[in-house]
């Protein structure tokens, strides 16, 4: 599998590279958590309004960091908690994208951030937030459910293998 692709966003080309263990430097502009998260040998996904099944995850909110995002993300989203491991990031490159906007919501370069999540807690899921749905769904399955890119099942596949 590669760990470079090209997606388009709103019509704009963007490129995304996968970054395991990427070392998050300080100047490094971190756009959004996500989790894979793990119960009973499943992986918990979400449908969140507009975008499909998903890993849950968001965007930092001022003043938050990496995990204090990830986990009010998985709470809101799914109704858990649990135990995180970093996997690594996904660097967003707009370099090539003749759409992006300088100054605009994105940086030029930002990155996703990703941890394992292994489940400890689960609660009733309310609705109260953005996801309309979770499903617990085997590893193996997920390429058929997830809306996303292909870049989600290699990050997916280095999650299995960490063990907390």
């Amino acid at each position: 599998m590669t760990n470079e692709i090209t997606v388009v966003w709103g019509g704009h080309p963007v490129k995304l590279i996968w970054q395991p263990s990427k070392v998050v430097l300080k100047e490094d502009i971190v756009t959004s958590v996500h989790g894979c998260c793990f119960h009973a040998g499943k992986v918990l996904l979400v449908r969140v309004k507009n975008r499909g099944f998903n890993m849950p995850g968001g965007h930092v909110e001022a003043n938050e960091t990496p995990e204090e995002t990830l986990h009010r993300e998985i709470y809101e989203e799914g109704y858990v908690k649990g135990d995180a491991t970093y996997i690594g990031a996904i660097e967003v490159n707009h370099k090539d994208n003749p759409f992006y906007i300088v100054n605009g919501k994105y940086p030029l370069i930002g990155y996703q951030l990703f941890y394992r999540l292994d489940i400890e807690d689960c609660f009733p899921f309310l609705r109260e937030n953005e996801a309309t749905t979770r499903i617990w769904v085997e590893p193996e399955e997920v390429p058929y459910v997830i809306d996303d890119h292909e870049l989600i099942i290699t990050i997916l596949r280095e999650a299995e293998i960490i063990n907390n």
